[in-house]
């Protein structure tokens, strides 16, 4: 009987490998994940409340931090409800029509994962730079963008932008034009289908890469340390503040503010976690349901 309702049980369990070899793979997985994410967490709050919580909540009110706290929010505030609009737009594009160079599109979308965000902020030095390509116009119109908020905000939504397409696109493709067809059909106009028939059907994807984005946003380093200045009190995010804390040996200063970013971290994993199980138990809902009948008329 045993010989028998092992592979059953392994069957049902969707694999065929014997329980020390399930156990051994838990294992690693599990400590994999306690040496390179618990541990490092723990010691970021360790070092922060080293002193006690007076040093921790002083550091956190220096006024230099609170000025890189309000920038980190405020870049977060402007790029996402840009990377928003983009980011719907393109994938409603890409995913629900067929046009010349929707390929060169699909490719600029994933350019910002293939180029290095230093060598972002780089590009817009170039550009936008005292010497670059606008430096000279820009500065005869008294407009500043490098070394300014407008700079950090464009780094940012240069790295964050593939973040909400990426998201959409699969999930547009993968439910295809057929409802919104529908809809044209049945006389809606454009913004009626996409309010009530696309929108709907992307929500819990679209706020999925909202929340991907607004991680990314607020933890950026590499474009935004390119295009600050570094100019304390006045353009350093939350990242550039804990590197300049650190390297001054204000390590408990450094880990405090640090420590708030990945308060930050798991405040969006939480609510990652929780979109992911309301749209689980809403897709169960769904299938749950009794299949229609039809009228006596449609019979």
């Amino acid at each position: 009987m045993s010989g028998i309702s092992d592979p059953v049980r392994r069957a049902q369990a969707g694999t065929t490998e014997s329980a020390w070899v399930r156990r051994t793979l838990i294992g690693i997985a599990l400590a994999f994940m306690f040496l390179f994410l618990v541990l490092p967490l723990a010691a970021v709050a360790a070092e922060a409340l080293r002193k006690g919580f007076g040093a921790y909540f002083e550091a956190l009110q220096e006024p230099d931090a609170w000025s890189a706290i309000r920038l980190t929010l405020l870049t977060a505030a402007i790029a996402v409800p840009l990377n928003l609009v983009f980011g719907v737009a393109a994938a409603w594009a890409i995913a629900k029509f067929e046009f010349r160079g929707k390929a060169v599109l699909t490719t600029l979308v994933d350019l910002p994962f293939a180029v290095s965000p230093v060598v972002a902020g780089l590009i817009y030095v170039l550009v936008f730079g005292a010497q670059g390509w606008f430096g000279p116009w820009l500065q005869a119109h008294d407009i500043k963008i490098i070394f300014a908020v407008p700079g950090i905000v464009l780094a940012t939504v240069f790295v964050t932008f593939p973040f909400i397409a990426r998201e959409l696109i699969p999930l547009m493709q993968a439910q295809g034009t057929d409802e919104e067809q529908a809809a044209i059909v049945l006389g809606a106009t454009g913004w009626q289908t996409f309010w009530h028939v696309t929108l709907p059907n992307i929500k819990w994807g679209l706020l999925y890469g909202v929340i991907l984005c607004n991680a990314r946003a607020m933890g950026e380093f590499g474009a935004v340390s390119v295009v600050s200045g570094h100019i304390r009190g006045q353009t350093n995010t939350m990242p550039l503040h804990v590197e300049v804390l650190y390297n001054e040996y204000q390590s408990v200063a450094a880990f405090a503010v640090a420590s708030l970013l990945a308060i930050l971290a798991l405040v969006t994993l939480v609510i990652k976690s929780f979109i992911e199980w309301r749209h689980e138990r809403e897709m169960k809902a769904l299938a749950e349901l009794p299949p229609e009948r039809p009228t006596p008329a449609a019979a």
